[in-house]
């Protein structure tokens, strides 16, 4: 027990720093050193920007396994947490997805009816209107035009403020405090500042849901808080989570998307030139896993002592599940780092798995079947304006991306 203790020790000594940076010359792939890590072997130590040392995972059926693991905690206040950046002032504001059952699946619970999938269709509709008229707009600009800024952006910001409420008339306000929020470089204050903003506009917009409900998912929450079943910080924060994470991850993935088609012609040709829904889905699953943007890996901690793949992780010691490496696991994926769009990509792990896997994924999957089905068919010589080399990409956020892509036709 003593040596494999020391042998432990040591690895932790040696640990090298994550999150690890990506290749300047392969935006699309996960970093280098984390395909060695996964070559390597199933568990290794890295090292955090606080000097802590927690256990970085790489293969998938390892990832898949703890986040189904009771013993491994979502909880970011327990000690052992491998945080992402310092906390805040005054604590962490505490979203559900942060926390544990049975306290997770009870406020889980009082959002999960409007992101069902039958729920969902029925805004399919909605949703092409949507990104129709967006395109109509594109169409009618001055070339070049910026994607993200005109197209996607846009599209999942409309859908999420009217299936929660928001006036979307304040997209650059809630926009602009969204990406402070998921900014690694920013201070702990100005994320504290900007989680503030938020979490201020939408106290006031239940306080206006509390008085005069209507059919959205924010008075639900209303009729919880006025029911007591929920206090209104609860519903404020829960607000403050549907509203980032219902746009921030989906427009990163519609222009992430349509640069990885751009530099696979062959396969933006299939997915242009298909009117196969099945096909269009296919597109929208291989894409998640082969882009996967949340590219700091999943953080938990383990509560108890878990033996797995050879090692033993300890009570209190953190856990990194780095998921993009996963989704380009060969043993479940043939020929991981080629795009494919025909593949069976449904197995991969862009949103998670277990007790809290992403609640929005349907809502999302639909998002990017239409836009993915019409965006190209639409404007067929669509068309990158600027070299790979000089598109800006997001390598100081959690969510990966690009600021902008220039695009003509």
């Amino acid at each position: 027990m003593t040596s494999t203790v020391n042998a432990v020790d040591e690895r932790a000594a040696g640990a090298p720093e994550f999150p690890m940076a990506r290749a300047a010359d392969c935006p699309f792939d996960p970093p280098p050193a984390l395909r060695d890590r996964q070559q390597e072997g199933p568990l290794s130590r890295v090292r955090l920007w606080d000097g802590s040392t927690p256990w970085l995972v790489t293969r998938y059926a390892d990832q898949r396994a703890l986040l189904a693991d009771p013993r491994v905690s979502a909880d970011i206040t327990r000690p052992g947490y491998p945080l992402q950046s310092p906390l805040p002032p005054g604590g962490p504001g505490i979203s559900f997805i942060l926390k544990d059952d049975p306290e997770h699946a009870r406020l889980r619970r009082m959002v999960t009816a409007p992101f069902a999938i039958k729920r969902v269709e029925a805004m399919r509709p909605g949703v092409q209107k949507i990104v129709d008229g967006l395109i109509d707009d594109l169409l009618a600009s001055p070339k070049p035009v910026d994607l993200v800024d005109a197209f996607a952006l846009p599209v999942p910001s409309l859908v999420i403020c009217q299936l929660l409420g928001v006036p979307y008339a304040d997209h650059d306000f809630f926009q602009t405090n969204s990406k402070v929020i998921i900014n690694l470089d920013v201070t702990p204050e100005q994320r504290s500042a900007a989680h503030g903003n938020l979490i201020g506009y939408l106290d006031g917009l239940m306080g206006e849901k509390i008085a005069d409900p209507v059919d959205d998912l924010l008075s639900g929450l209303a009729t919880r808080v006025t029911a007591g079943e929920l206090s209104r910080e609860e519903a404020a924060q829960m607000g403050v989570l549907l509203l980032i994470a219902g746009h921030e991850t989906t427009a990163n993935m519609i222009a992430l998307g349509t640069l990885a088609l751009f530099e696979h012609p062959d396969q933006l040709a299939l997915l242009r030139d298909t009117d196969d829904p099945v096909l269009v889905s296919s597109a929208v699953e291989e894409l998640l896993r082969y882009l996967h943007i949340t590219h700091n890996g999943r953080r938990r901690v383990a509560t108890e002592d878990i033996e797995i793949a050879g090692e033993v992780i300890r009570a209190g010691e953190g856990l990194i599940l780095a998921n993009d490496i996963a989704n380009r696991d060969p043993e479940v994926f043939a020929e991981p780092d080629r795009l494919d769009i025909r593949r069976d990509a449904r197995r991969h792990v862009a949103f998670g798995f277990g007790v809290h896997q992403c609640l929005g994924q349907p809502l999302a999957r639909m998002e990017l079947q239409v836009v993915y089905g019409t965006l190209y068919r639409r404007i067929p010589t669509l068309r990158p304006a600027t070299e790979l080399e000089r598109i800006p990409f997001k390598h100081d956020g959690s969510v990966y991306g690009v600021y902008e892509l220039p695009v003509t036709w």
